[in-house]
C-alpha cells in the first residue's frame, strides 16, 4: 500500500481536484484506493457522491489512531441519473472515503497538548487491517500551517504539491516549503522522516511565466534539500476540471482525450509500475485484475 498526502502551505491552488481526479483515475485502473479529507473545509468529502455514509470520520480516526469500517464512506461513480452516460468504474476498483467532520478549529486544538499529535494519522494508516483492504490512501490537506497537516505530512510515503503557473507561486512555493522541512526536521529524532515532494505544475498555459516556474523551482532542488522535485507532467488550464466536479465525476471521463492523457501520465510519474496501464474508457487493452504496485 502506498500513501500520498497532498500538500501546500497555500490555499486554492488545486489539492483537493488533483486527490478527487487521481483517486478516481486510480480506481477505474482496479485499485482499491481510499480517500481521506484532512481539511477542515470538507471539499473532497463533497466531490464524489456518498452511496453509504459512516457515522464517523477524520475526528474518530485522528482520536482513536485507527481507520475503522464505521469511520469509512463508500462512494458511488457516477451518480446514480436517469441518463447518465459515463463508464462504470473499473470492476475491482474500490473508491471509500473518510469523510472531513471536524469544524475549524477543534481538531486542532485536541491535537495540540497531545506528545503523539504529529504521528497519529500515521498509526491509523500504517496497520496490516488496511494495508489489506486498500492499495492507494491520498490524503487531501488543509491549505495552511497546523497539526493536522504535519500528521498527514508524516502519515505519507510522497508528497504532492500543485503549484500555480507564476513566478510569485513559485517563490510562495519554495519559501513555505522550506519552512515545512525545518518545522519537520526534529521528528527524524523519533524516526520519523519528512517524505520526498513532487511538485505538479498546476492550470499551466504556455507562456514564459510557466516555464521560468518551473526552472526556477528545479534550480532550488538543493536549497529543498533534494527532497522536492518537479514532475514532467504539468496539468493544464481546462474547463473539464470544473465540469468534472460538478458532475462529480473523474475528469478522465468527462475529458478522456486531453483531461485523460494528462492524469493517466501524472499517474505513471507517481506509480512507475503503472505506466501503460490505462482505463477502460480510454482503451479498451485493460486488465482484468488490479495492477500489482512497486
Amino acid at each position: 500500500m502506498i500513501t500520498f498526502a497532498v500538500v501546500s502551505t497555500k490555499g486554492g491552488v488545486g489539492k483537493t481536484t488533483q486527490s478527487a481526479n487521481l483517486g478516481g483515475l486510480l480506481a477505474d485502473l482496479g485499485l482499491r484506493v481510499l480517500l481521506v479529507d484532512a481539511d477542515v473545509q470538507p471539499s473532497l468529502s463533497r466531490y464524489f457522491h456518498i452511496a453509504a455514509r459512516a457515522p464517523s470520520g477524520l475526528t474518530a480516526v485522528m482520536k482513536q489512531g485507527a481507520i475503522t469500517p464505521d469511520c469509512i464512506s463508500a462512494l458511488v461513480l457516477p451518480p446514480p441519473t436517469k441518463d447518465a452516460k459515463y463508464p462504470q468504474l473499473n470492476a475491482g476498483g474500490r473508491l471509500d472515503i473518510v469523510v472531513s467532520d471536524a469544524p475549524e478549529g477543534t481538531l486542532q486544538d485536541w491535537l495540540m497538548p497531545r506528545v503523539d499529535r504529529a504521528v497519529r494519522l500515521k498509526m491509523a494508516i500504517k496497520n496490516a487491517a488496511l494495508a489489506q483492504a486498500y492499495d492507494v490512501v491520498i490524503i487531501d490537506t488543509q491549505g495552511a500551517v497546523g497539526y493536522l497537516q504535519d500528521a498527514a505530512i508524516l502519515a505519507a510515503d510522497l508528497l504532492i504539491s500543485p503549484v500555480c503557473p507564476d513566478v510569485l507561486s513559485a517563490r510562495e512555493f519554495i519559501g513555505g516549503t522550506l519552512e515545512l522541512l525545518e518545522r519537520l526536521e526534529p521528528s527524524a529524532n523519533l524516526g520519523f522522516s519528512v517524505p520526498p515532494m513532487k511538485a505538479i505544475l498546476y492550470r499551466t498555459e504556455h507562456t514564459s511565466d510557466s516555464r521560468a516556474m518551473a526552472g526556477l523551482i528545479r534550480e532550488q532542488f538543493l536549497t529543498l534539500r533534494g527532497r522536492v522535485c518537479v514532475l514532467e507532467t504539468s496539468v493544464p488550464h481546462a474547463v473539464a476540471y470544473k465540469k468534472a466536479a460538478t458532475a462529480q465525476v473523474p475528469v478522465h471521463w468527462m475529458d478522456p482525450t486531453r483531461a485523460g492523457t494528462t492524469m493517466h501520465k501524472l499517474c505513471w510519474e507517481l506509480i512507475p509500475s503503472l505506466e501503460g496501464v490505462c482505463a477502460s474508457d480510454v482503451t479498451a487493452d485493460m486488465p482484468t485484475s488490479a495492477p500489482a504496485l512497486e
